[in-house]
């Protein structure tokens, strides 16, 4: 109920916002209960936003190693050699890979959004 209530006050910022804060939430917290919420309020929004909010659950569940269920398993299985502060200096890496891949999105699937 606290991810839906976040999604849900996220949402009536708009559909291309909320997905995008919907991938920073999934570097948080495990992108599963996060789409979770997203598709129990099943929102009205265009195919091409259904795909935005894919891709930045997936994508930026990869900004922080917490965010992704990879990510804590590699940590537990190489202890002291994959750490969290190692993976976050690579952090603004990943945040400019993030930011393109939105707008790759954006420039691929442009018919989407219709």
């Amino acid at each position: 109920m606290f991810f839906y209530g976040v999604i849900m006050c996220v949402g009536g910022l708009g559909a291309t916002t909320a997905n995008v804060i919907v991938g920073f939430a999934s570097a948080i917290v495990d992108n599963i209960p996060v789409m979770f919420a997203v598709l129990e309020m099943n929102p009205d929004m265009s195919h091409g936003q259904w795909l935005l909010v894919t891709l930045t659950a997936g994508v930026g569940g990869s900004m922080l190693s917490i965010g992704s269920a990879a990510g804590v398993a590699v940590m537990g299985a190489a202890r002291g050699v994959y750490t969290f502060f190692r993976r976050l200096k690579w952090s603004w890496a990943i945040l400019h890979g993030y930011i393109a891949s939105i707008a790759t999105h954006f420039w691929v699937n442009a018919a989407a959004f219709t």
